[in-house]
């Protein structure tokens, strides 16, 4: 289930690309950066400290219209995530007891933002949307101090 889940969100960001190649044009346009999206089963968080921003989507099953929601919202505009140093951990199999799920204690669909030091910044039992998720990063104090050492 976790690999088809995988395989599907691989898929998705691969398809223009793909399009891309089909076309005509002599100039090919530089190809931007895709959102990195990981499954719980295949990282840990240790692996992104100081690196990334880790936005962990939970769900008791890849079937849970509010996992599907989220992931669809995120794939949209995948560009101001990417500015943020944000990847994406899918877990929606319970029963695999990742340590991502073992970490965070999840109870059903929830999407945990983390910070850059592995810190929970924010847990939500809903959807939102990459408006909300971008401006909630932009106040956390380790990204304030990120934004002022990069202007």
């Amino acid at each position: 289930m976790r690999r088809t889940l995988t395989l599907i969100l691989a898929l998705g960001l691969a398809l223009p690309a793909t399009a891309q190649e089909t076309t005509s044009d002599p100039t090919p346009e530089p190809e931007a950066p895709a959102l990195v999206v990981l499954d719980a089963a295949e990282t840990t968080l240790e692996d992104h400290l100081w690196v990334a921003r880790p936005i962990v989507i939970f769900a008791d099953t890849p079937r849970d219209p509010r996992f599907q929601d989220q992931i669809d919202m995120l794939m949209a505009r995948p560009g101001p995530l990417i500015e943020r140093d944000v990847i994406v951990i899918t877990d929606a199999d319970p029963d695999a007891r990742s340590d991502v799920r073992l970490a965070l204690r999840p109870r059903g669909f929830s999407m945990v933002i983390l910070q850059r030091d592995g810190d929970v910044a924010l847990r939500k039992p809903t959807p939102w949307d990459v408006r909300e998720i971008t401006r909630a990063i932009d106040n956390l104090p380790l990204r304030i101090e990120e934004m002022g050492l990069t202007q």
